[in-house]
Parts: structure tokens; C-alpha cells; sequence
């Protein structure tokens, strides 16, 4: 039977209770940050095991104990020393800590300086896969592409229809170069959302399990015919 311990320490407590643990042969398992949601403090959780004395328990019947260290409210820019020193396994979780919620460990044995993980955003936890980080760059580049081509689609026309009316030509005159300018920069424009739109869809399908993603494609796929032999008949 397996039970576990919590003991909470302070910052700088932390390594003199780490020190102790390596003492004895515990082994380190795991550790993970929490963010409260209440006052925006974190939560650091440093899990170990004494595998020696598990096993005799084990072996006798009995339970054993999985033991933890919990630091609690820790500001985003207060320093947390690393337990690398101690235990180099901790590495990627210390670094994980920093990249996703912006936690400032100092001396990390192994330190990828905010690349271990590609993310969207800044902290806090915004993990994507790369498949997915592609295609929100591309919705971006597409819309962007997409809004700057109706802009200039429309100066243009509305420049042309300027010099076309002269100086003194009538407000009638004026009026309906103006108005098709009008509707090719709204044309335009709905081009650029529906680009978005689908740039936007590839990037949530992508993120999908692929078996699941083939039927979504397949049932939108089915979707766009039936629009399509309404619009023809």
C-alpha cells in the first residue's frame, strides 16, 4: 500500500530538505508547478521516493511512503534555487517550470534559457504541438496577406475613380465608381475571413487525433457539396 507525505517548506528551506533526502537515498520521482487562481501565487511540488525502505516494506507486507515537498506562495519573480545539483534528473521539470509559468529558477544544471518547449505564447502554459503552431502562423499570414490586399485593392480603385470624375465632376458621377470600390474591398474582405476561417479549422484539425481528424474532414467535406448542389438548384 502506497501513501503519501506533504511537507511544507519555505524557499529557503528547500535545498537543506533536499540535501537531507539525498542523504538517505531517496530517489526523485517528479515535481510540477501549480498556479492558485485566487491570488496568482505558485506552487511547487517535489515528489521523492526511498526505494530501499519501500522495498523492505513491500517485501514485509506493509505500506510505504511517497514523500513530498511543497512550497507554496511563491511570487512569478522570486528566485527558487535548483535542486539540479542534487538531482540532475529534475531538469526538465525546472525547465518546464520556467518556460511555462515564467517561474525564475536560478542555477539549473541544464538550463535551455526559455527553449525547451515551443509554445504560442508567453507564459503561462500555452503548450502547442508544432503542427498547430504552423497553421495559427499561416491563419495569421493569410489574414494578414488577405487584409492588405483589400486595402490596396481598394485605394487603388477609389484613386482611379477620383482622377476618372476630375475635380468638378458631380456627386452622382462620383458616387458609383466609388460604390463598386466599395463592394470589391467588402468582397475582398469576406475573401480574407473565410481564409481565416479555414486556416483556423486546419490548425484545430491538426491537433486532432488523426483518425478523428480524416472523419471531420470527411463530414466537412459532405457539408460543402450539399451547400453547393442547393446553391445550383
Amino acid at each position: 500500500m502506497q501513501e503519501a507525505i506533504y511537507t511544507i517548506v519555505g524557499i529557503d528551506e528547500l535545498l537543506s530538505h533536499v540535501q537531507a533526502l539525498k542523504g538517505v537515498g531517496a530517489r526523485f520521482v517528479q515535481m510540477h508547478a501549480e498556479r492558485n487562481v485566487d491570488d496568482g501565487s505558485y506552487r511547487l511540488v517535489y515528489t521523492f521516493i526511498n526505494v530501499r525502505a519501500a522495498q523492505e516494506h513491500i517485501a514485509q507486507g506493509g505500506s510505504y511512503a511517497i514523500e513530498n515537498l511543497v512550497v507554496e506562495g511563491i511570487d512569478q519573480y522570486q528566485e527558487i534555487p535548483s535542486i539540479s545539483s542534487y538531482y540532475p534528473a529534475v531538469f526538465p521539470f525546472e525547465n518546464e517550470a520556467h518556460d511555462l509559468f515564467g517561474l525564475a529558477i536560478t542555477d539549473m544544471q541544464i538550463d535551455f534559457k526559455g527553449f525547451f518547449y515551443q509554445v504560442s505564447t508567453a507564459e503561462p502554459m500555452s503548450v502547442i504541438t508544432p503542427e498547430v503552431k504552423a497553421a495559427r502562423e499561416k491563419a495569421m499570414k493569410v489574414r494578414a496577406a488577405a487584409e492588405a490586399k483589400a486595402r490596396k485593392t481598394a485605394a487603388e480603385k477609389a484613386a482611379a475613380a477620383a482622377a476618372a470624375a476630375g475635380e468638378g465632376a458631380a456627386g452622382a458621377a462620383v458616387a458609383q465608381p466609388a460604390a463598386a470600390a466599395g463592394s470589391d474591398a467588402q468582397h475582398d474582405e469576406a475573401a480574407a475571413k473565410a481564409a481565416l476561417k479555414a486556416a483556423e479549422m486546419e490548425a484545430k484539425l491538426a491537433a486532432m487525433d488523426p483518425e478523428k481528424a480524416a472523419k471531420v474532414r470527411a463530414a466537412l467535406a459532405a457539408k460543402a457539396a450539399r451547400d453547393k448542389q442547393k446553391k445550383e438548384a
